[in-house]
């Protein structure tokens, strides 16, 4: 019988130990070896004790928690902490600066004023980090060696320039109805029509597309967009008229008469318009109602603007004086001797601090707002009809038929234009249009879009012509007005007050105004201290919050 021999059992490959797979979050221990297996099977390298490397691994974990801002996918940040932004850049995004320090008994409103710093600070922080992401820049025109700016034609600059901005150039053949005024919206996009013989029309001037046109059988002196592009008030022969943009009238306001000037004042919502019959009167149009009627006794009133800054309305007189005016007071709060002939124009920059008129003494001054002296005097041999200012400060002057676009006119001595052209019949209003490098004339045969290279703001990041957009709106996404009167409701809508202001809230305000009240007033001594203390609203959004308030009430 054969002896059984012994069964050599090669273990199977699956009872081997198997090497855990490498990871990228686990480094290699220091000072220790990796485990080499021979031909035997036996192990060639020193292990380590189990004990040590649970304490490595454990201190490894802590690390990796402490210092988790510093490791992306397990390796150190090579460029630790937030990215780098110029001193220059954050200057260009400073809101405000830092509020003092106030007592400590004001702990709460201590603690909203940190909050509002820090927000404000966020805040400019991401506008200087995204402003690398807009690449547009304000540019002018240059001209070539001893080639003067003003000798360019608007046809050369238009064949130079891409095909977008060429067709912004163009001519609307209106001689029918002429002379026209024209005005844009805030936003910039929809430009209104207006001419002396009763024409009215609503443009999508971009997309050359016709909102609205109507005729109303009556001479036209102005027209003006209200909050946004769907009302438009208009100055006819004997009222006042406000319009939708499918040209249907809304309202007639037969307190505002012989109406010559308007200007529309979007942050407190008040039409402001000027008479022949020497008043200046406000009209509050989230409710139709006249807010304020002042008797400047200064005779016809033709020559008017508004300073963007403060909304404070200046009007030119026949006597050479410029006249500031407010709501709230029957007195011109300013008189200023400008020319010693009568005053044909006015315009006012976006910061408020210059201002720039044109008289019958065939003068062009430039005053300093916040002195009240003049600056730079210029002469024209015709002197200027028209004046506009435009978002980079670019000045434009028509004299008859010839539109003349100056550059830096409160800065350095100007000796020739910019840019200059010729229109077929004398300018009778003139605009330009925000964030555009175009200005919009018309004169007595239609209406000219010209291209003016650095004359708008090359990109509109500022929420301040948004915010107005964004209030109290319908289900058809537009605001309604209240044109209510007082036979129709026992308690009509109260119009916008100035007194809101700079009285103490009554017992029967919403605690939301309180609140506002007590903010705006906070330097002063108050005779409700317990408000002050109360006051969550933030500095920062005062101005929406207010509006908001306003539409409310």
């Amino acid at each position: 019988m054969a002896a059984t021999s012994e069964a050599v059992v090669n273990p199977a490959h699956v009872e081997k130990t198997k090497k855990p797979p490498a990871r990228y979050w686990d480094e290699p221990q220091e000072g220790k070896d990796e485990n080499k297996v021979g031909k035997d099977g036996e192990q060639t390298g020193e292990t380590l004790p189990q004990k040590h490397v649970e304490k490595a691994k454990k201190r490894k974990n802590d690390e990796d928690r402490g210092d988790a801002k510093k490791f992306i996918s397990g390796k150190p940040d090579p460029f630790p902490g937030p990215a780098h932004i110029s001193k220059d850049r954050m200057q260009k995004f400073k809101r405000r600066d830092k509020t003092k320090k106030i007592p400590r008994q004001h702990y709460k409103l201590k603690d909203m004023m940190a909050r509002s710093d820090e927000v404000s600070e966020m805040a400019q922080k991401q506008a200087a980090r995204i402003d690398l992401l807009l690449p547009e820049d304000a540019g002018f025109l240059e001209g070539d060696e001893d080639e003067d700016t003003c000798t360019i034609s608007q046809e050369d600059i238009s064949d130079a320039v891409d095909i977008t901005s060429a067709s912004k150039y163009f001519d609307l053949k209106l001689s029918q109805f002429g002379p026209y005024r024209l005005d844009y919206s805030r936003t910039g996009r929809h430009l209104l029509l207006g001419g002396r013989r009763g024409h009215i029309a609503c443009i999508d001037w971009q997309t050359k597309q016709l909102m609205c046109e109507i005729n109303v059988m009556e001479s036209i002196n102005d027209v003006k967009w209200l909050h946004s592009e769907a009302m438009y008030a208009v100055a006819q022969k004997k009222w006042l008229y406000i319009y939708d943009s499918n040209g249907i009238e809304l309202h007639c306001i037969r307190k505002f008469n012989d109406v010559l000037r308007m200007q529309f004042l979007p942050y407190h919502f008040l039409l402001a318009t000027v008479s022949a019959t020497s008043f200046l009167q406000y009209l509050d149009v989230s409710v139709g109602k006249e807010v304020a009627a002042i008797n400047t006794k200064t005779g016809r009133l033709d020559v008017m603007c508004q300073n963007p800054q403060n909304a404070i309305v200046h009007l030119g007189h026949s006597n050479g004086t410029v006249t500031l005016w407010s709501p709230n007071q029957k007195e011109a709060l300013v008189k200023m001797l400008c020319h010693q002939g009568a005053v044909r124009s006015v315009a006012v920059d976006k910061t408020g601090t210059y201002m720039v008129t044109s008289g019958m003494d065939k003068k062009l001054k430039v005053y300093d707002i916040r002195a009240f002296k003049p600056l730079k005097s210029y002469f024209l041999p015709a002197g200027a009809s028209c004046l506009s200012l435009s978002q980079r400060g670019l000045l434009s002057a028509a004299t008859g038929d010839i539109v003349q676009v100056y550059r830096d006119v409160w800065s350095t001595p100007v000796t020739k234009p910019y840019m200059a052209h010729r229109v077929q019949r004398t300018v009778w209003g003139m605009h330009f249009c925000p964030f555009e490098d175009v200005l919009g004339v018309g004169h007595g045969e239609g209406f000219t879009s010209m291209l003016i290279p650095g004359a708008g703001e090359p990109t509109s990041t500022v929420w301040i012509q948004i915010h107005i957009a964004v209030l109290s709106r319908g289900r058809n996404g537009r605001l309604r007005p209240c044109w209510r009167r007082s036979t129709q409701s026992s308690s009509p809508s109260t119009p916008l007050s100035w007194d809101r202001w700079t009285k103490p809230p009554s017992s029967r305000s919403t605690k939301t105004g309180s609140k506002l009240w007590a903010l705006i007033h906070l330097p002063k001594k108050s005779l409700f201290p317990g408000i002050r203390r109360r006051v969550v609203v933030l500095p920062a959004v005062l101005k929406g919050a207010r509006d908001k308030w306003l539409m409310r009430t």
